[in-house]
């Protein structure tokens, strides 16, 4: 959850989440991050909850545990269709993203609110082929960049691509940008 606070809801819950299915599965921290392609190191401070996470790597450990990205950050308790939880904030606190919910698909759909501050940005891991984002914006310009190509989008506008490559989520003018995301996996 990258520049997400330490002591965030979501963090705790991918801590104790992330424990149970491990130990439920019998895997040692060792060996997680070994399929993960993880270092032991994050493992083990994503568990203590010290650990600053991007999401593309909780991906990585979902898919390693079998269980979707939402089962990760969310209360065990919690309702997938109404989470309502800060998964990532920018340098400015008015730059967060927020997952909204989830509902199964082929695997699962993701509703999100992102908020880009004026001059904010949001660099993208690649997610795990497959994967899918439509992007629509509501309130000021979004650019998406990606290696060969940058994709301008204003109020109204939107995109779909793949997200298994990189891509960062600028906004480029003096105002905030909003935009609606979904992932589908």
């Amino acid at each position: 959850m990258h520049s997400q606070e330490n002591s965030s809801p979501a963090l705790a819950h991918a801590a104790e989440n992330v424990r149970r299915y491990r130990l439920q599965q019998g895997l040692s921290q060792d060996e997680l991050a070994k399929r993960s392609g993880l270092s032991r190191r994050m493992i083990n401070g994503l568990e203590a909850g010290s650990a600053n996470i991007s999401l593309s790597n909780l991906d990585a450990i979902a898919l390693t545990l079998g269980v979707r990205f939402v089962d990760l950050v969310r209360a065990p308790d919690a309702d997938n269709r109404d989470m309502r939880s800060v998964m990532w904030q920018g340098t400015n606190p008015e730059s967060q993203a927020i997952l909204l919910g989830a509902t199964p698909a082929a695997n699962m759909v993701e509703l999100w609110t992102w908020t880009l501050h004026a001059g904010d940005r949001y660099d993208a891991q690649p997610d795990m082929q497959g994967f899918s984002e439509m992007i629509i914006v509501t309130e000021g310009t979004l650019h998406i960049v990606f290696e060969h190509e940058t994709k301008h989008l204003g109020a109204g506008e939107f995109a779909i691509f793949s997200s298994s490559q990189h891509y960062s989520y600028v906004n480029p003018e003096a105002i905030r940008t909003r935009f609606i995301r979904n992932v589908i996996s």
